[in-house]
């Protein structure tokens, strides 16, 4: 299994809508690196949730449930979506700022390649987040 983040804007689509969804198709990117990140996951892989341009943070754990197929939102076929479904909330949500100053999570892509919707996260920064979010 492999560990994600993915980000989106609070007032597109916030973790909250998600827990109320209870499962979405994620969509919207345009990123040759993200979508290849995309089409990298697994059923059963996590993902951090970050709330980007307000929050700065991740608030809370998903969980792909489905893997990449065709962005039913554009007729260009480079690009694609996958499903996922929350699994649970940051008891504390985990802030950029707090992540910039853990000498555990500064090599993370959201912090050297902060432009990135979807990026990868090892197995050691996973869990030093799930433990500063409380969980």
């Amino acid at each position: 299994m492999s560990n994600w983040l993915i980000k989106s804007e609070p007032g597109k689509y916030s973790w909250e809508m998600l827990v109320r969804d209870k499962r979405t198709f994620w969509d919207g990117v345009r990123n040759y690196q993200a979508r290849n990140n995309m089409q990298a996951m697994k059923k059963g892989d996590f993902c951090l949730f970050y709330h980007s341009v307000t929050g700065k943070e991740i608030v809370g754990v998903a969980k792909v449930v489905r893997t990449a197929y065709p962005d039913p939102t554009t007729d260009d076929e480079r690009w694609v979506v996958m499903d996922i479904a929350p699994w649970k909330a940051m008891k504390k949500p985990v802030s950029l700022a707090a992540l910039r100053a853990g000498a555990n999570s500064c090599n993370m892509a959201l912090i050297k390649q902060s432009r990135l919707s979807v990026s990868p996260v090892t197995e050691k920064e996973f869990k030093v987040v799930l433990k500063m979010g409380g969980l």
